[in-house]
């Protein structure tokens, strides 16, 4: 049998760039991230130098993929990106700069730890292209950032955000987490109005989960139940409506104008080149979608950085895999998508998905328009089942690429 291409794209999504920078001080027990304590007591035994190197060695090598592209986002994550020096993410930018069309208003995020930095590194960040930071507090209680393994206190937080804006920055975010052990809706409340007023202009609001291969899945703490956590998520809905905050994903809140236009290309099914130990990339082409990844381990990535050796592994996805990927991320999005979206960035018809939108449709879970598609209150609430709709078929055949 002939084989004929699964995808005909006739353009190319926004690409973005994420750098994984993959130390911390301390592995918080929630975490199951690709991030790698320090063996020092420091960042002394941090390997600054020889693992920008290989960043810029991976980049390289990468450029291939996305060649004259323009790149629209930069994204700086971890572990904690802030133990890096002002002069380290200087020469990583310059290096992106020197290799990839960086378009001129690029929105270039920073993760940054209240325990690892202070005004002058910030002003550091600012003045080497930083544009936005993201700032890990998580709480502003004591006794959860005890159980959470914060290496920060309270003050600490609140300098942090205070130096972010007098560093120059107009525009960052502030990580909360809801559902922490014992939490209370007070507690709760009194953690998001701290944060208020510190004037971001967006707010990350994640409920405290439980994943494989942490400390809390080997050793529980005791979560509020799901009721009480249903109380505190729209109690803190609320409290940002009241402020002027427009929630615009499950867990994303902002300001007119500040939403995080690099997560909104992931969640709009953008390409991303990934560079870092263990970072993901999902790449377009004329005739498919690739997903790649590099080694998880920094010391083994450092050493076959910038040849194919430092890729961990790669996925051509199918028809099916794509309309899934596509759904499981524009489907976050309170105001859900334009139908026009799903074909030109799957480069497959909606109708691929008729039968699970007509479910979601039928269960009260979405709502479908001519000009959008997008979950019910009813569907954010159970995004899972909501997705499981649009989950490939077991026995179902793509065709070969």
């Amino acid at each position: 049998m002939m084989n004929r291409p699964m995808f005909q794209f006739t353009s190319l999504p926004p690409l973005s760039l994420y750098i994984h920078l993959p130390w911390c001080v301390q592995k918080c027990p929630y975490c199951d991230f690709n991030s790698h304590a320090l063996k020092g007591s420091d960042a002394d035994s941090l390997p600054e130098d020889r693992y920008v190197d290989a960043l810029i060695a991976d980049l390289e090598h990468d450029l291939p993929r996305v060649w004259g592209r323009p790149v629209h986002s930069v994204f700086f994550g971890g572990g904690t990106p802030s133990l890096f020096s002002p002069a380290a993410i200087d020469r990583l930018l310059a290096a992106v700069r020197a290799r990839l069309p960086l378009r001129p208003d690029a929105e270039i995020t920073l993760e940054a730890n209240p325990g690892t930095v202070e005004l002058a590194r910030f002003q550091g960040y600012r003045a080497a292209g930083v544009n936005r930071l993201s700032i890990g507090i998580q709480s502003f209680n004591a006794e959860q950032l005890r159980a959470l393994g914060r290496i920060h206190g309270r003050d600490e937080a609140l300098r942090a955000a205070t130096a972010a804006r007098a560093a120059g920055f107009d525009n960052f975010n502030l990580d909360l987490m809801f559902g922490l052990p014992n939490q209370t809706v007070d507690e709760a409340r009194a953690d998001l109005q701290c944060a208020l007023d510190l004037a971001p202009t967006h707010l990350s609001l994640y409920q405290l989960t439980i994943e494989p291969n942490t400390l809390f899945h080997a050793q529980p703490p005791p979560l509020p139940d799901d009721d009480r956590v249903w109380e505190i998520q729209t109690t803190l809905q609320a409290m940002t409506a009241a402020a002027g905050f427009q929630q615009y994903e499950i867990s994303a809140y902002a300001r007119a104008g500040r939403s995080a236009r690099h997560n909104l290309n992931y969640w709009r099914f953008g390409d991303y080149l990934g560079i870092g130990a263990g970072a993901h990339a999902k790449i377009t082409d004329a005739s498919g979608i690739t997903r790649l990844w590099k080694l998880k381990q920094p010391a083994e990535y450092m050493g076959k950085a910038g040849s194919a050796a430092a890729i961990g592994g790669e996925q051509r996805l199918t028809r099916m895999d794509a309309a899934f990927e596509f759904m499981l991320n524009a489907l976050r999005l309170n105001a859900g998508f334009e139908p026009a979206l799903f074909q030109e960035r799957t480069a497959q018809p909606l109708s691929l998905v008729e039968s699970a939108l007509q479910q979601a449709e039928s269960k009260g879970l979405m709502l479908r328009r001519h000009d959008r598609i997008q979950p019910t209150e009813k569907g954010l609430r159970f995004l899972n089942d909501l997705l499981c709709l649009f989950l490939p078929a077991a026995d179902s055949h793509d065709d070969p690429h």
